[in-house]
Order: C-alpha cells, then structure tokens, then sequence
C-alpha cells in the first residue's frame, strides 16, 4: 500500500476518533420527508446541548441547504480542508447544495466519483469534535448509502423512515436488508406522514393509514422510534426555508419529534463504540442523561438553571418585549447545557411575560435590553434579570455568562 494511501486512510480515522456517533438517515423510497425528518432529528439533537454536524451526501438532489435557509451560501476552504457553515452557532452543515452554483444545476457523476467526494466530506471536512453526526441520504440502497456506511465504520447506526402504506414498507424492507449485509446497526424505524393535523382544529386524521412503520419494526425486531403526522407547517416552514423544530416548537409535531430524540440519546447501545467508550472518556461532551421537561420543572433545584434570551431569528433581540421567540436553555448542576428550545411567547400585554416565563420555570433572563417595569416584574417573581448583553446565539449567551466572560453594555431598551 502506497504512503499517500496509509496517510489519507490516517487522517479520515482521525477524522472518525472524533465523531462519537453517525446516525446515516435512509428511506426505501423517495417522498417520504426523509430529508426533513433528517434536519429536524439533527436540529433537535443540538438543542439538547449535543455538537452536531448534518452531512448531506444526497449528490443529485441535495434538499438540506434549502430547509435550513442556506440556499445561495457557499462552504469555505482552507489549505486541503473543507470547512462547513456553521447554523445557529453549534451546528456544522456540508452538502453538495453548498458547493455548486444555481439550483438548475445538474450533477451527472457516475459511481466511482461520487464514492470519492462522499469519502471527502468526511476526510476532509473540518467538523472538529461532534457528538453526533446525522447524515442525509438519497433514497435506496444504492452508491452514496452504501459508500458512507462503509466509510464510518463501527460508530454507527441506520435510522429508516417510511410512511405508512404498504407500497412505502415494502421499499423499507430492502433497507433492512441492506444494513444487516452491511452489519449496520438499526437505531430504529420513523413513520413519517402518521396522519395528518388539521391546521383549524389541529385534530388527527389518518389519511394514508397508519401503523405501517411499527408493524415492520415488530415483525424485523427492529426498535420504533415514533411516527410523524403530517402537519401543514412542516410545508410552510420548508418552503420558507425557516427549520421547523425552531419555529414550531409547542406544536404536536413538535412534540412527536422531541419524544423521538428522546428515545435516540436515552439508547446506551446506541453511544457504544468499538471500544466501549466510558463515560470519562467523552471530553468535554454534554450528557447523554437528558433530563425531560418534566425532570426540570423545580425552578433552581440543585444547580439547575432554566435561562430565557430573547431573540429574533434565532439571534439575541435587543428588545426583550418585541422578540420574536425565546430560547429556553437548561443547565446542569455543573453548569453544563442540556437542552435548548425555541418557544414562541403569547400575545404582547403589559406584565404578561414576566409571569409566563416565571411559570415555565424560568430564574433567569438574559436581555439586550429591558424596560425597568418589566425588572421590576422579574423581581416580584424572584426571577433574576440581566440587561445589556451583547452576542448573537442564546446558547453562547448563556455559556459566556455561566463562565463569567459575558459582554455588558448599555441597557438598550430603558424605558
């Protein structure tokens, strides 16, 4: 073996040491939303405080640029490294959608040269430490699943969507298939288009049946993960090129994604690897141990803290009572992030907010700027308030003030 082939398989092991786990995200047939069950898995992983990074190897119709609004972005280089667009500050995001110019364009590559760009986004990616790594696959059983799932090696496992009717499952069943040829381990079976949400009264219809996906897994021994109804905003937000799971976070399908990540870091087989990794051996990594929103309802328990930072599209607002969501961030009694979520706050009146956040278990808010009768809310609600931050991301936010190296400024919004 050449020299040159020895080093370029050392560094993509040294690429690998540093992923704990790759979820590669598979379906036996196209339209089944794998793409977005993708984006919103990873997104909702991060928000648990888990280094994530999405790999689109989805060559000829790569759909994960547009869903998370980088339509027209372009990756970096630097020297023989890629260097992947970040989101929201923790998310790192490579796709062939963020090399090539023009939606129109078509990439007519033939099996050999796409193996050899797959092996690329992960060689010569600098994705850095990441806890989990989700990866968006074309449908089928075909080149670019087969590439990365030899590539990844043994800290892997296969999430499979389907929708419901049998025409879908009987596609799913080649998946199947294809991972125990391959020895890939199935984290589980998403049935995506459970039902639909009638966007009026919100409740469930069944519409291309249901119960399709949880059949196969319990005739395959496979575990289920959860369905996915099929919910007009998911449409609106895609289109909008706004993620989902940030905008729409109280929704049921919301919800039903949060209860599947569950499921996903709650599996301790899932976090093994090949040398079974200890819990001391994950530097500088978040817990796996999620704590529910149950777990987390006594306000200052312990430790833990509940953070509220205003924000518009996903950054720091200025303006704590014109944001257009807040992130909930909660910490561990080490001061470690464990979860983050985006919640829409209710229709503005005067003195609402101090008692909707304050009830949602809230002890502290982290604002641009804040009117005084608004502190002075806070503080009859024993919440602790801190004006004039300066930064972008809610999560860097609260780690900067957890580590004391928080940017103050003026009050911007003293009235």
């Amino acid at each position: 073996m050449s020299s040159e082939k020895l080093n370029e398989d050392a560094l993509l092991q040294n690429k690998l040491d540093r992923i704990r786990h790759t979820f590669i995200v598979l379906s036996g047939k196209g339209g089944v939303g794998k793409s977005t069950v993708a984006v919103n898995l990873a997104l909702s992983l991060s928000l648990r405080g888990m280094r994530t990074g999405i790999l689109d190897v989805d060559i000829h119709g790569p759909s994960v640029p547009k869903l998370l609004g980088l339509t027209g972005m372009r990756v970096g280089v630097s020297g023989e490294e890629i260097i992947p667009l970040e989101l929201y500050g923790h998310i790192k995001v490579v796709s062939m959608g963020l090399l090539i110019s023009g939606n129109e364009q078509a990439v007519i590559w033939r099996g050999p040269l796409k193996a050899s760009v797959i092996r690329q986004f992960v060689q010569n990616v600098a994705w850095g430490e990441l806890d989990a790594l989700v990866v968006d696959c074309p449908p089928g059983t075909g080149d670019e699943p087969l590439s990365i799932a030899q590539l990844v090696g043994k800290k892997a496992s296969a999430i499979i969507v389907t929708t419901p009717q049998l025409v879908a499952t009987i596609d799913v069943e080649k998946c199947i298939t294809f991972c125990r040829q391959l020895e890939l381990p199935i984290a589980g079976i998403i049935e995506n288009m459970s039902g639909f949400v009638c966007p009026h009264c919100g409740k469930e219809v069944d519409i291309f049946s249901s119960g399709g996906g949880q059949n196969l897994a319990m005739a395959y021994n496979i575990p289920f993960l959860g369905s996915i109804p099929l919910d007009p905003d998911i449409v609106k937000s895609g289109d909008a090129e706004q993620p989902y799971i940030y905008l729409y976070s109280q929704t049921k399908t919301a919800q039903r994604f949060d209860e599947i990540v569950d499921r996903i870091v709650s599996s301790k087989e899932i976090w093994k690897s090949d040398t079974e990794v200890k819990a001391n051996d994950i530097s500088n990594s978040a817990p796996i141990d999620v704590k529910t929103k149950d777990d987390n309802q006594e306000k200052g328990g312990n430790g833990f803290m509940r953070f509220a930072v205003p924000t518009y599209q996903g950054k720091l607002c200025a303006h704590f009572g014109h944001c257009e969501a807040f992130a909930i961030i909660d910490t561990d009694n080490n001061g470690n992030i464990i979860k983050e979520v985006f919640e829409n706050p209710p229709p503005h009146e005067p003195g609402l907010l101090p008692r909707w956040l304050s009830e949602k278990g809230v002890n502290c808010v982290i604002a641009g700027g804040m009117g005084s009768r608004a502190q002075q809310l806070f503080a009859q609600q024993g919440v602790k308030v801190v004006t004039g931050a300066q930064g972008e991301y809610p999560r860097d936010v609260v780690e900067q003030y957890l580590k004391g190296t928080l940017q103050i400024g003026a009050n911007t919004c003293d009235h």
